[in-house]
This record gives structure tokens, sequence and C-alpha cells, in this order.
């Protein structure tokens, strides 16, 4: 299989507007004829599938939510990038690329980062043309904060409830064209499979998640914005239904899935209080601008933050990072709060955690201004730990967030499955090997808003006069056996532990030997421990209810089934990939500081691996990376 990226030439600044006019087109009264189907209706989804309907195509928008409202977009806190310039501290259209390439350790294609630091610019417009409630300055202009990985403030934001307000802005827009007639919204729908007809993508196939009943729909082409896979660590700031299912389903039907050992390990999460958690809560890291993070500097040392002097504590990020401080990149900060904590440094109650002190900011800015900036995420800390961050540090400690891995697409955002596209979180593009804080909502917008529509119209228009394959085709009916039989094997095992326990051993797994660190022992026993509980699940596990009815039981089942296939590759990814860089960092590659050491020799490129059946290594395929317009360097944040 040749990957071919589809990337224009050209210079760089004048890629994507040249590209735009040399695509094929369909005529406005033409894009009626077109059916599209966009599976997940977060930022990514909810915006492109709002946007195409506003051009006239025919969408239908599948999303396991009883409204699109509620997809985990919504969860976002700390703000969208733009490189608008607006406090004048030297920001660009380039300064973005540059810190985003640099942000992801060089492992990003310089192209799509270009273009989506070009397209930053339309999303705030967009978005305020929208109603969306930025926050602004006393004069009434939109503000701007900063976020880990740059120096100059890009950051717009909605209070800590950024990807609340986006989102209200995307379904508002969708919901214009659900009464407008161009969009057809199917809830409580989760797909199951992916329909290829002719090696082109044809329809999807759904299981309906009050009755049971799985149905098949066509389309001429198939969108994916379904999200990221950081529930494979059980233990997450995802919400409990974010899944990898609708990602997997098409790796497993020939699209490949690019550096699935790509993820991030947020710095400030709540840390976990319990053996039995289920979730984690998400700090965002916004609140870097002003809170100072630090460690007692002796060891063991488990006096209240309080009695603890200035000159006893260790303000470990300004130390080590003086020029960027506490708002190094995430990966940066998240090691360096591990290696804290595992020279027993860390406090609370279960010493798993490190301070996030606001007293400074306080005393210099005072309690109205923090407030003003913060207040909701400071409510919600009190009411999970019961401690006034207003009074006392917050306590944080890292814990998964992000994928920057997924499903590979190409510049038009295609996968290697022609008619199958990914957008957002659900593919690999943009971020390389870590993602800078406040990009994803940036990503998802892009995707959605400024891009998809563009590209979607350069397949679609030769097939112009064809109609979708119809669900009575072979395909249709082979797909909907093959989502039948495995809901049946699932209801039939009968076992004896909970869905539930099965996931959180494999979490265990995955966190301890491709979470935060990796080496090679400890990845090849994941890669042995893995099959090996797989196999036990599919033999042991008990599913409860039936399938005709509303049966979550069933719904964790066969997602957590695709998490040990996915769980797998991302071992075997970061085996394959012995180098570090961003969020993947081998114990075995790291400067004499402790900081991650890339293999640009050897590895820099694009890892995508081909599906050849469970129990089957799967084929890598590689797509070098080329730095024209950033040069590959050591990455450096003091």
């Amino acid at each position: 299989m040749q990957l071919d990226n589809k990337i224009p030439s050209g210079p760089i600044e004048d890629l994507w507007e040249q590209h735009q006019f040399e695509m094929k087109l369909v005529n406005p009264n033409n894009k009626r004829k077109f059916e599209i189907i966009i599976v997940g209706s977060g930022l990514a989804g909810a915006s492109a599938a709002a946007t195409l309907g506003e051009l006239g195509y025919r969408v239908k928008v599948f999303t396991y939510h009883d409204s699109p409202r509620r997809a985990h977009s919504i969860a976002a806190q700390g703000g969208i990038n733009a490189a608008k310039n607006y406090k004048g501290d030297g920001d660009s259209v380039f300064r973005l690329f540059y810190d985003t390439v640099k942000g992801g350790d060089f492992r990003s294609r310089e192209a799509n980062v270009y273009r989506l630091a070009q397209v930053s610019l339309q999303i705030i417009d967009q978005c305020v043309a929208q109603g969306v409630p930025f926050a602004r300055e006393y004069g009434g202009l939109l503000d701007n904060r900063s976020f880990g990985g740059a120096q100059v403030s890009r950051t717009f934001y909605a209070r800590g409830q950024t990807g609340q307000q986006l989102l209200l802005g995307a379904y508002q827009a969708l919901e214009r064209q659900v009464n407008a007639g161009t969009v057809t919204v199917f809830n409580r729908s989760e797909m199951l499979d992916v329909v290829v007809v002719d090696g082109r993508a044809a329809g999807i196939v759904v299981r309906d998640l009050i009755t049971g009943e799985v149905t098949s729909h066509s389309a001429h082409a198939v969108v994916l914005g379904t999200g990221g896979y950081s529930n494979a660590f059980y233990l997450s700031t995802n919400a409990k239904a974010s899944n990898a299912t609708a990602i997997w389903r098409a790796h497993r039907k020939g699209a490949l899935f690019a550096n699935p050992c790509y993820t991030q390990i947020h710095p400030t999460c709540i840390p976990p209080s319990g053996e039995h958690q289920s979730k984690l809560t998400l700090m965002s890291e916004s609140l870097r601008n002003d809170g100072r993070i630090w460690v007692p500097k002796e060891i063991g040392d488990d006096r209240p933050a309080d009695e603890i002097p200035e000159s006893e504590r260790d303000y470990y990020l300004e130390r080590r990072y003086p020029a960027f401080g506490n708002l190094v990149p995430r990966d940066v900060a998240s090691r360096n709060a591990k290696t804290m904590v595992d020279q027993g440094r860390g406090v609370g109650p279960r010493n798993n955690g490190v301070y996030l002190d606001f007293s400074a900011a306080i005393d210099r800015l005072g309690a109205t201004t923090i407030k003003e900036r913060y207040s909701n995420l400071f409510e919600m800390y009190e009411r999970i730990t019961g401690e006034d961050p207003y009074r006392v540090p917050m306590r944080i400690y890292p814990a998964p967030h992000y994928t920057m891995g997924g499903l590979w697409v190409d510049y038009h955002l295609e996968t290697t499955i022609p008619g199958l596209y990914a957008i957002g979180e659900a593919n690999f593009s943009d971020h390389g090997a870590n993602r800078l804080g406040a990009s994803a909502l940036m990503q998802g917008l892009a995707d959605g808003y400024f891009v998809l529509p563009y590209t979607i119209g350069d397949y679609l228009a030769p097939l112009l006069g064809a109609k979708p394959v119809p669900t009575d085709h072979p395909a249709f009916a082979a797909a909907e056996a093959d989502v039948r039989d495995r809901v049946a094997a699932l209801l039939g095992v009968k076992g004896t532990r909970s869905v539930d326990w099965f996931h959180r051993e494999l979490g265990k797994i995955v966190w301890d030997y491709c979470g935060m660190a990796r080496n090679e022992a400890g990845l090849e026993k994941a890669l042995s421990e893995i099959p090996a509980l797989r196999a036990e699940f599919h033999r042991d596990v008990r599913v409860l209810g039936e399938n005709e009815t509303y049966n979550q039981s069933l719904e964790k089942a066969g997602r957590v089934a695709d998490f040990f296939e996915l769980a797998e590759l991302m071992c075997r990814d970061a085996l394959h990939r012995a180098e570090s860089c961003g969020g993947h960092f081998r114990e075995e590659s790291q400067t004499e500081d402790g900081e991650a050491l890339r293999d640009d020799e050897h590895f820099a490129y694009v890892a995508a691996w081909e599906w050849n059946g469970q129990g089957t290594e799967p084929t890598l395929h590689t797509e070098d990376l080329k730095f024209d317009y950033v040069s590959l360097s050591q990455r450096s944040y003091k």
C-alpha cells in the first residue's frame, strides 16, 4: 500500500489557497444530489454537518447521545488558539505553526499544521458571529490568555467553559439545518461497522441503543468525527461513554491506524482518591497562567502547605525551565510531576499529587480577578475534594487525556478507504507526538467548518449521477450479520466477571507499561498480558440483560472488546518506535537531563498500521516527514 498524502507543491503559505482553486467543485444545485453520513456530534462532527447542510448536501448525523449537544467536546475548559495577535505580543500564523510543530516534537506534517494556523483566524470570526460569549477586556475587545508551549497570548476563552460554548454554537448551527431539512439527526445510535463496496466507503451499520435494532444506512461518503481513545487506560479525563469503536471498526475494514502510541497525559488533573474510581477530572491548563506548581524540597515532608515556608518549596518547573516556567508543554509538565512523586515528594493523603498554588496571584491581583477568570473551575475542584483553592493550593497529577494518534488521513482528511473521512481527534494529522493546549478545539472546528467542506467536494464531483449503494446490497447484509454475531457472542458468554473488571485490568496494564514512561521490557510484558486477558474476557465476561432493551452492559462490552485490540496496537507501536518524542517517552532514549531524545535518522515518519486480523501481526506502512520550514532540533523550553 502506497501512502499518498496529497500535499500540493509550492510555498507553504500559498498551499491551501491554491489547492482550493485546484480541487474539483460540486455545483450548488448538484449538492442536494449527494448524501453524506457523519458519525459523531462533537465540535468536529457538528460543525461539519452544519456546514455541509448549509452548502446544500443531504446529511445524516449519528450520535450515541440523546442529543448532539451532549458530546464530550462540551467538557473542554481552557480555550481555543488563534493567531490573531490581539495582544500585539509577536504572534503570527507562522509563529502558531512553529509552536505547534515544535510542541509536537517534530512528528507532524508541516502542510497540515500551517493550514491549521491559517484557518484559526477564520474560526474566531465564525464563532463570534454565532454569539459564542468569549471573554472580553474592559474596552470590549476579545481577551486572550497564554497556554503551555507558547510565549504569546493567543488563547480565546469563555471562563472555564470554552468547549461548552463552542459546542452550543455548532449545535445551534446544526439545528438550523435540521429545521431547514438538509440534516437528519439519529440519536442513541451507535456505529458498529463501516460498509465498503468495491473499495469505497458505502455506508455504515448502526445499533439502536434503546431497542437493539440493527440497521444499515448508505451514502456517497462517510465522515467519522468520533473523538479519541484515552479510555483504553480506563481512568482518563474522558467521559465514560467515550470510546474507539467507530475508528477501530473502520481500521478493521482497511483504514490504516497512525501513531497509536502517541497519547497525551494531561498534567493538571485531580489525583485519584481511591482504587475503584471510575474516571478522573480535568483542571484546565489555563490555571497554569496564575497557579505556581511546587512540591516540598524534602522527601516525605507531609506538613500542610501553609506550614511549609517559601524557602522549603521547590517550584521545579520555574527552576528547570526559566523561559517558560509553569507554561511548558503538557508532556514536559507531566513527566516532571511524575518525577517529583516518584522521588517521594508527592503531596496529599495518598502522596500522589503536586501543588498548584494561587496564593501569589491572589495577593497580586486580588481574589475577585481570579474568581472572574476561573470561578467555575475552583467551584468544581471544591465540590470534588472538599478543599477551597482560594485558601489552600489545588492538588494535581497527570492523567490520560487526549490522543494524537488516530486514523491516517491525507491532506484532504480522507483515510486509506476512499470516501471515508476522519476529522478532529479521530484522525492523527495535526499534533504530532504532543498536542499543545487549546489546539484540540481549534483543529476540530478547522476540520469541520473550513477544511472538509472543500476537500469532500473533490471526491464527490466525479460521482455526479451515481446513486448511493442500496442497503440491500450483500455487503450491507454481511456487515449486519457480523454485528449481530458479535452482539450475540458477548451476550452468550455468561461468565463470572463484569465488563468493568476487565476494563480496569486492561487499563492497569496500559497505564503501567504504555503510560507516561515506556521501556522495552515493559512493553513486551504488556504484549504478552493483553492477549491473555483478552482471551479471558471472551471466555469469562458476564454481560447482563439482553439485546432488545436499553443495555449499557452490552454497550460497554463491545467497546471494551475493541479497546483490547487497540491497546495491543498501542503497545506494539510504542515498542517499535525506539525513540522518545513528545508524549511517547522511552526510558532508553533520553538526554542527560531527562528530556525526550528523538532519533530523526530512523523515526522521522508517521507509523501507519494495517489490520491483518486478530492474532496476526499488523503490517507497518510509513510516511516520511519533511521539515522545510521548521528546522529539526532538540526541543528546549529552558
